[in-house]
């Protein structure tokens, strides 16, 4: 194939890929927004929609709404397992009255990567002799 023709066709190719992802992206729903999860009445599952939310918090969820049921969305830090840093990015999904509007679990993107670097994990003490040749 003559290299134009190369160009040309991934070019088609990019432009139907890119046409396609934005098509996806116009009919994808946006993360939930005024969806939330009613803390009182929601049942284990309904509870791990909530993010980084899973079935063992849930469960302390429940236990902690037996012994009294939460008068605002703050109680929720009195469970174990939830601290202000994990209840300031569950806050918007909420509530303690009205019904449980919440359905697909809802992701968090990383804002910060674990590790800064990929080479931070591999750095070595500055104590540490280097091994090559002659020595």
């Amino acid at each position: 194939m003559h290299p134009s023709r190369i160009r040309a066709t991934c070019l088609a190719l990019l432009f139907y890929l890119g046409a396609g992802a934005l098509a996806f992206a116009e009919n994808a729903e946006p993360a939930a927004p005024g969806k939330k999860v009613n803390i009182n009445t929601a049942s284990s599952i309904e509870l791990t929609y909530l993010p980084r939310i899973g079935a063992k918090v849930a469960e302390r969820i429940l236990a902690r709404r037996k012994e009294k049921p939460f008068s605002r969305p703050e109680d929720l830090t009195e469970v174990k397992g939830v601290g202000e840093k994990l209840f300031v990015s569950l806050k918007p999904y909420v509530a303690v009255s009205g019904p449980t509007t919440l359905n697909p679990k809802v992701r968090l993107s990383s804002s910060s990567p674990r590790c800064s670097s990929p080479s931070a994990a591999k750095e070595k003490p500055a104590s540490a002799v280097p091994v090559g040749k002659g020595r």
